[in-house]
Formats: structure tokens, sequence, C-alpha cells
């Protein structure tokens, strides 16, 4: 039987990961209602809406939060591997059930958003934003320099829609020399935002955040382009009370609009 991770190595193991891409949003109560902390992994595409869904959570409920962002695939293997989380929001339900496959989860979770894609152009770019990737065609075929921030697609679901995508419009091979790779998608908009790169192929709900909105612009890119980014959540097998209250509460109507307001699609609408 494998012996537990400790919180405590888990928070050294964190200490590593870029600022962004695994920024921990540790929220505090001193009530005694809650009896444990949730330790939450979630996909970083969920960086700014979660932080409004657990500030909200806070106040109605008083429970103790601490969420890590990072890739999917990444949080997934810390998981198989001992990681404490409590509770886990991934952008690729894949995970999720190759988790519940492992007998690693309370049950297999429940779908609660899908996710879209945009390309998003940083101001002063030579880029513009079209669905169809004209503008980034237009400039390959001209030979001219350009680069492209995506997530990385070997564990990131939004860096693998990404690539779906280019490949179906016919620009992979062309662009792959100029890619720059984010270790999840937060980072690809970060290298976006901050004009290391002409464009990233980024998470809707990114793009949608009042600091990349100020400095650039965004157009969203079919669905038909790539397979679909169902994103499933799930308790982990020793959840703490918390964490179950939290699960709760994701699926309740004032988290769901604050998840509608950063673009996903909700389940059952």
């Amino acid at each position: 039987m494998r012996a537990p991770v400790s919180r405590k190595l888990l928070a050294i193991a964190l200490l590593g990961v870029p600022a962004l891409a695994a920024a921990a949003t540790p929220v505090k109560t001193g009530t005694a209602e809650a009896s444990a902390t949730a330790l939450v992994a979630a996909a970083s595409d969920l960086r700014f809406a979660l932080d409004e869904v657990i500030a909200q959570f806070r106040r109605d409920t008083g429970a103790t939060v601490q969420v890590t962002y990072g890739s999917s695939g990444n949080f997934a293997r810390q998981i198989e591997q001992g990681a404490p989380f409590d509770l886990f929001l991934s952008a690729d339900e894949t995970y999720v059930e190759q988790l519940a496959q492992r007998g690693l989860t309370a049950d297999r979770g429940a779908i609660y958003a899908i996710g879209h894609i945009v390309i998003y152009v940083p101001t002063g770019s030579p880029l513009t934003p079209d669905p169809q990737l004209h503008a980034l065609a237009v400039r390959l075929a001209e030979g001219g320099l350009v680069r492209i921030a995506i997530a990385n697609p070997a564990h990131a679901p939004y860096g693998r829609a990404a690539g779906q995508t280019l490949r179906n419009l016919g620009l992979w091979e062309a662009v792959q020399p100029r890619l720059v790779i984010g270790e999840n998608v937060a980072q690809a908009a970060q290298f976006a935002s901050s004009g290391n790169v002409d464009g990233a192929i980024i998470a809707h709900s990114l793009a949608l955040a009042p600091a990349l909105r100020e400095r650039g612009s965004f157009a969203l890119l079919p669905e038909s382009l790539h397979e679909p980014l169902r994103q499933r959540m799930v308790l982990l097998s020793r959840a703490s009370p918390a964490a179950v209250r939290l699960y709760g509460y994701l699926q309740s109507p004032s988290a769901r609009a604050i998840l509608a307001r950063y673009g996903f699609t909700l389940p059952g609408n």
C-alpha cells in the first residue's frame, strides 16, 4: 500500500512551478464550521473564474480552500503518485476517468463545463485575430517572422486542442518551427499578454480576464476544428469535508453563473 504524501512535501514540490502556471490561492477563515482545508488541483484555464467562485464560496460558507493551477495531465500523474489533493478539476475528462479506473476517486465525478479556444493577439502584433487564422496563414506563406504560443499538447488539453486546430487548418507543418510551448495554457497566455510572442491559442476563459483584454484582442476558433474540451471534476478518495462542500457548490447557480461569464458552456445548457 502506498504511503500518503504529506501536505508539507507537496508544498515544497510546488515551489518550483512557475507563478502564473501553478499559483496557489489560499483562502483563510477562523470559523469552526470548516473542519479541514480543501486542497484543489485545477486546470489553469480556470485561473480567474475559479478565483471568483472560491471568493464567493468563502463568503457563503466560511470554508478554507487552497488552489493550485497547472496542466491537467501533470496533476493526474501527481495524484497517481500520491499527491494529497482533495478535489481535481480537469480540463479533459479522460484524466478523471483514468483516475477513477485506478480507484483513486470517490466516483466518476461530474462535467462542470465545456471549454473553448481563441486566437489571442497582443496589441502591436503583426497579426489580427480571425476564426480561420487567415492572418497567420498569410504571414507564414510570406515567410514573415512570427511566433505563436500554445500549451504543451503532451499534457495540456488546451494545447492538444490548439494542435488539432492548426492541423485541421493545414498550418501545423508551417507553424511548428515557430511555436513557443508553455507548460500549460496560462503560461501560453502569459507569453502573449507580455508581448513575447505574436499570438497564442489559449482558453477563452483566460482571454476574457481583464488583465488580457487590456493588452490585446481575440477571436473564437470553431469548435469543429478540435475535439470537445469536456471538463470534469472529481473528489479524490480521502476528500476533506471542505472539499465535499466545494464540489457541491461548484454545481450551484451562483458558481455556474461565474463560469458562464468566463465563456464556458455549462452542462445542461
